[in-house]
């Protein structure tokens, strides 16, 4: 006889079925939709069989299940991570922006603080990381230009993108590289 689902059950399962979508974020997004709603589908029916509750534990939890799916997805080896590329190459210059620009700031206060001072000023600015910036005070009034990234930042903004996400691992093997069994003669 099917059990009635009650609205707590649902928001259990549905709380599995999101959490394992969570985890699955790097299969192309096709692929994580089907197995969400198969992972819910097979849920509901067990739930209806055998309780919500007998039937989240023989699931067991969403992280074993991920693995599971990653594993059949990209095989055995680790394998890459849009997203921690994706964050890696958003967060990486927006701090270095951040910062910067405070750095910057900083200086310009310096050079108005305490007296009236009027003039051209050159700092080199943050070595390796920005170019020399050029601060031109006239009563107390500062404008600046200068400043930007310099080719090592890019450089190892790229390196860092590729290291976070793994990105190597998207390159499929080539033959020679594959590992195949041996055979016995």
């Amino acid at each position: 006889m099917p059990r009635k689902l009650t609205a707590l059950d649902r928001m259990r399962i549905e709380r599995l079925v999101w959490t394992l979508d969570q985890r699955l974020y790097d299969l192309p997004r096709a692929s994580r939709v089907a197995k969400r709603r198969e992972v819910r589908a097979n849920l509901l029916e067990a739930a209806a069989d055998r309780g919500a509750s007998e039937a989240l534990r023989r699931l067991g939890g969403s992280g074993a299940l991920a693995r599971e799916y990653l594993g059949a997805e990209f095989g055995d080896r680790p394998h890459h991570s849009w997203t921690a590329a994706a964050c890696f190459a958003a967060l990486v210059p927006l701090f270095l922006f951040g910062g910067l620009s405070e750095v910057s700031s900083a200086y310009a206060q310096a050079l108005t603080a305490g007296h009236a001072a009027s003039g051209t000023y050159t700092w080199t600015g943050v070595s390796y990381l920005q170019s020399p910036l050029t601060f031109t005070v006239d009563h107390s009034q500062v404008t600046q230009a200068g400043g930007a990234f310099t080719p090592i930042v890019y450089v190892l903004w790229a390196v860092g993108t590729i290291v976070c996400g793994r990105l190597w691992r998207v390159l499929p093997l080539s033959s020679s590289t594959k590992r195949t069994p041996a055979t016995e003669s």
